[in-house]
């Protein structure tokens, strides 16, 4: 992991994802909360605020933010599939986020409940999608293209891994 940015690389969007593909992100936002836990059960506020480079966020400020973020997927993904006009989903200044007192002083443990409740719903919610639905695309602004949901089950399970190695970086693994 020489990329301290992006240690696992950057989300790189495929024209489409099958159905093996589909499961394996499942999986993976499944299991992330677990993972997570695992990493920091037991860290203390000191090891809570370190970082894995110069002026990047802190452990508990990603902790907070994946918690933040599998909310926004979850929430975009239901808003895109119940509602025709949804076509530019919410977006949020993220690192207006992880300044917000709850991101730089709160404990961890609730915003891991918070990952594992949202990613079970989410994995629910997805798994029960037709092709149809998957298929179904909005335009994010800030990357400037179409996803699919498809493509936003790939960005979601590239994101808990990209934060989670990026707190094995900030542990020194």
């Amino acid at each position: 992991m020489t990329d301290r940015q992006f240690p696992i690389g950057r989300f790189i969007l495929q024209e489409d994802y099958s159905k093996p593909d589909i499961e394996g992100f499942l999986d993976i936002i499944n299991t992330s909360a677990s993972k997570y836990r695992e990493l920091v059960q037991g860290l203390g506020d000191e090891d809570l605020a370190k970082t894995y480079r110069e002026g990047s966020w802190n452990i508990r400020q990603l902790i907070h933010h994946v918690a933040d973020i599998a909310l926004l997927h979850y929430f975009r993904m239901k808003k895109a599939i119940t509602e025709p006009d949804y076509t530019a989903p919410t977006m949020i200044n993220m690192d207006a986020w992880a300044a917000t007192p709850d991101s730089l002083e709160m404990p961890v443990a609730d915003s891991l409940h918070i990952l594992a409740g949202t990613n079970q719903r989410y994995v629910y919610f997805a798994a029960g999608l037709d092709e149809e639905k998957l298929s179904k695309a909005y335009f994010h602004a800030v990357r400037q293209i179409w996803l699919s949901q498809k493509a936003a089950l790939a960005m979601s399970a590239w994101h808990l891994q990209h934060h989670l190695a990026h707190i094995k970086l900030a542990l020194g693994e």
